[in-house]
């Protein structure tokens, strides 16, 4: 059998990826699936585990010898690899298995190319490293982010490192917040890849080093490459030293955030 994936370069193995795990998803939106509890109240479902296997097999079929850290299978390859992929098969898992279709499957190489796609739409969302575009119906157009929406995603889902100087669900009741921008919470890191195709104006959450995180890598990957400001909770690079996440369609609505960010971190000490 030719192995049809081993001439497509780095941005095709993770549109292909993503696009396998997505086939899954959506296959399998709509079924009675058993949870598999993964504690803290967290849980995945076969979904999540047969998305993540198409997903794999791509990757193997393409590139044999790079390892890959997946949210359910865990470690494979050296974990000091010069080449792994980042696999997030269904982020989104409590929304899809409520029946919710905002989900997304995300793939990136690390410190490369990286896919975001969305099951339901048919969108993937994808970075060569240097630009950054969608995907659909067979066409390919450049992502531009723009604040025109005011639309924010807020994630109010632990950990919360951030507390008590910091805490997502206090920026909701910021006079400036409410003012400026109208708040939204979709439980998933579709939300960043619709910061960078200009379906919102900025996203926000805590967290710890999200650089290199399953969830969050491949959409930092196409915001950055479409061009969004992206930084920690604190305006630092994000990175070992960082922590949380902000990323803004542009300079004046990161700096508008970052300022009631500050503005309650000053509250609370």
């Amino acid at each position: 059998m030719i192995n049809s994936y081993a001439d497509l370069d780095d941005p095709g193995v993770a549109i292909a990826a993503a696009r396998a795990g997505a086939d899954v998803v959506h296959t399998m939106y709509g079924r009675r699936l058993t949870r598999i509890d993964k504690g803290a109240g967290d849980f995945a479902t076969a979904a999540d585990v047969e998305a993540e296997k198409a997903i794999l097999d791509v990757i193997r079929a393409a590139r044999p010898d790079d390892a890959v850290l997946g949210e359910e299978g865990g470690q494979q390859g050296a974990a000091d690899a010069v080449r792994q992929w980042l696999v997030d098969p269904l982020c989104g898992t409590l929304n899809y298995a409520v029946g919710n279709m905002l989900v997304a499957v995300n793939v990136a190489l690390r410190d490369g190319a990286a896919a975001v796609a969305d099951p339901f739409s048919g969108e993937v969302f994808f970075t060569d490293g240097e630009t950054a575009r969608v995907r659909q119906n067979g066409a390919d157009a450049q992502l531009a982010p723009t604040p025109a929406t005011q639309l924010v995603d807020v994630n109010l889902d632990p950990p919360f490192p951030g507390a008590p100087g910091f805490r997502a669900v206090d920026l909701l009741a910021h006079p400036g917040f409410v003012e400026r921008f109208r708040p939204r919470v979709v439980s998933t890191t579709l939300a960043l890849a619709w910061v960078a195709a200009g379906k919102r104006a900025a996203y926000v959450t805590d967290g710890g080093d999200l650089s290199g995180s399953v969830h969050f890598a491949a959409g930092i990957a196409v915001c950055r490459a479409a061009g969004c400001v992206v930084t920690g909770i604190d305006g630092a690079p994000i990175g070992q030293a960082g922590r949380g996440l902000v990323v803004a369609a542009d300079a004046e609505t990161h700096g508008l955030l970052m300022s009631m960010v500050r503005s309650r971190s000053q509250n609370c000490t």
